[in-house]
């Protein structure tokens, strides 16, 4: 009888398992065996095992499945591990040191990725679930602004309680508002970091029962400031300013205050919103802060601020070109309106502007202008029954709304407030 090389190839094709039986080992010899089990499907698998005994202690080691190495190839690793025990070598130890030796590797790659390189990949992996870019420029702006220059460089690994103070500590009483997402997300991000296995224990950034016993409740430190609104009786004088410039930030920001539509809704508005022929702008839900559509009707002034269709966004300018020009805008002789009054315009202060010329200048319901600015209104009961979007009226109020901003000036210089 042959040692080895017992089996063939038809032989294991053609062997079965008996009724009573859940596995099987056939020998081809010299330390290999074919296992052949019985899945919890019936079907059978076969894999290959190299059998050896060192210091009385026998080893079993998975040289794979026969779908994957040929009965002539696991013969050939078979002879090969036979050679390394026939010079002393034990190939489970060899494995098992390969395997730490990889995993060793692994840590210390975890060990040196940095909390930046975490940041970016934290950012890309939840970006799907946001509901619109406006979110992860904020997560990056913040990061880049008050995170990463202390900490952004060092590994993940290594960030503790005394950095996270570090960070925040600064920043916690003059702005709490903004130290506290900046907390959070930090905390996101860290937690990522562990899950993906690039550092471990608890998360030092986490508020409740840990860092809220270092800071003062955000809540406590200073009222909420709200953005500070232009009078809407001056709504008028600015607009002629912009329209006087005629540039293409002047229309973005003239089309915000005539939809009453926040900045980033306008700055991230395209062509395919817009329907020209029946003058309404359908906002997705992806890109609205109560996560449902919204519809705006156009006044004609809107409508010709667009110019003709094109592909892409209305305006290609940034936020921050709507914030330089209503500045500039507000100007008085050349010095900003918000040196002037002692608090800064800002433009989503002009929604405010809006809302205030609603209440004292028109008689519509309180709910046409909630829904004009796209706010929720009422309790989850009271929507759940009144489910018009009272568009024909919002056309009425935003077409008088246009034509009170476009109402003729003395002058295009705006008064600033004493």
């Amino acid at each position: 009888m042959r040692t080895i090389h017992r089996l063939s190839v038809r032989q294991i094709g053609a062997v079965k398992l008996p009724d009573d039986r859940n596995n099987m080992m056939l020998a081809d010899g010299g330390n290999l065996l074919l296992q052949i089990t019985r899945g919890a499907s019936g079907d059978l698998n076969r894999s290959w095992i190299f059998r050896y005994e060192t210091d009385g202690k026998r080893h079993d080691l998975g040289l794979g499945r026969y779908q994957d190495r040929t009965l002539a190839e696991a013969r050939d690793k078979a002879r090969e591990l036979r050679q390394k025990l026939i010079d002393g070598g034990d190939p489970a130890a060899e494995r098992a040191q390969a395997s730490a030796d990889r995993a060793a590797e692994r840590a210390a790659h975890a060990r040196a990725i940095t909390f930046k390189e975490c940041a970016v990949r934290c950012i890309e992996a939840h970006a799907d679930s946001w509901r619109n870019a406006e979110h992860a420029r904020q997560w990056q702006t913040t990061l880049e602004q008050y995170v990463y220059p202390i900490i952004g460089n060092l590994p993940v690994s290594e960030i503790d309680v005394a950095l996270i103070v570090k960070v925040i500590e600064p920043i916690w009483k003059e702005i709490p508002e903004t130290a506290s997402r900046v907390r959070g997300r930090i905390e996101k991000v860290l937690g990522w970091a562990t899950v993906r296995g690039f550092r471990s224990g608890d998360n030092p950034a986490r508020w409740r029962g840990h860092l809220e016993e270092l800071f003062a409740n955000k809540a406590r430190l200073a009222p909420v400031k709200h953005h500070a609104a232009l009078p809407y009786a001056e709504i008028p004088a600015l607009v002629a300013k912009l329209r006087e410039r005629d540039r293409s930030a002047d229309h973005a920001l003239e089309f915000t205050i005539l939809t009453a539509a926040r900045a980033g809704e306008v700055l991230g508005a395209t062509w395919v919103e817009i329907d020209t022929t029946a003058k309404t702008w359908t906002i997705p839900a992806s890109r609205m802060k109560a996560g449902r559509e919204h519809k705006v009707p156009l006044s004609d002034r809107a409508i010709a601020l667009l110019g003709k269709p094109a592909q892409g966004r209305l305006f290609d300018v940034g936020e921050n070109a709507l914030r330089f020009v209503l500045r500039g805008a507000l100007a008085d002789d050349g010095k900003p309106l918000r040196e002037l009054t002692g608090g800064g315009m800002t433009v989503h202060g002009l929604r405010s502007s809006f809302r205030d010329w609603c209440s004292e200048r028109t008689s519509y319901p309180e709910a046409v202008c909630e829904q004009a600015l796209a706010h929720t209104i009422g309790s989850k009961t009271e929507r759940a029954y009144n489910r018009t979007d009272l568009f024909d009226k919002r056309r009425r109020l935003m077409a008088e709304w246009a034509t009170f901003c476009g109402k003729p000036q003395a002058s295009g210089k705006v008064v600033a407030l004493r």
